[in-house]
């Protein structure tokens, strides 16, 4: 791991910070500010601080590193001690409101190469994938010209005139 950045006591439960961590897992760090920037969370923009905070940890380490070459390498999202508060209710009671809090840490990698812009080049997989599609649609193809003939002994069913008719007061059309 090249850097890290730790943001301790982030005002949101872990679950919903969890959610916008797992879209930036394994990613670029380009790519990964650019899914926080248009991910429509409240925490996103918290990550997104903390994301440029281990880049800028990173560069800090060591100055000649590349950051089109960092990637998250790991992300992941604890929970932290919860405020306990109190809701009045009724007939005297009360209800126990829990503020939750969590911590959030985010571990940056350098990959031997920086990655091209096309993630799948053309090349054997790009020719496997369009051989199966063409397979897909031959297949499909047999389907749809073998359907023509029905089981023997099975009639169509005609729907009521009514359209909903005879379903109770759903339909409407069978009231006087």
């Amino acid at each position: 791991m090249v850097a890290s950045a730790t943001l301790r006591y982030l005002g949101t439960s872990a679950q919903k910070a969890r959610l916008v961590v797992d879209l930036i897992r394994g990613r670029d760090v380009g790519e990964a500010i650019s899914t926080l920037r248009f991910t429509k969370k409240a925490v996103a923009s918290e990550i997104a601080g903390l994301l440029g905070s281990a880049v800028a940890n990173a560069h800090q380490k060591r100055q000649d590193i590349d950051v089109d070459r960092l990637f998250v390498r790991t992300a992941f999202v604890d929970g932290g001690p919860s405020m306990k508060r109190i809701q009045p209710a009724p007939m005297g009671r009360a209800f126990r409101i829990l503020k939750r809090v969590c911590h959030v840490t985010i571990g940056l990698g350098e990959r031997k190469e920086a990655v091209p812009a096309t993630r799948r080049a053309a090349g054997e997989g790009a020719k496997e994938a369009a051989g199966a599609a063409s397979g897909a649609k031959a297949a499909r193809a047999r389907r749809v010209a073998g359907g023509g003939a029905k089981a023997p002994g099975k009639a169509p069913v005609k729907a009521a005139a009514g359209g909903l008719a005879g379903r109770g007061r759903s339909g409407g059309k069978d009231r006087a």
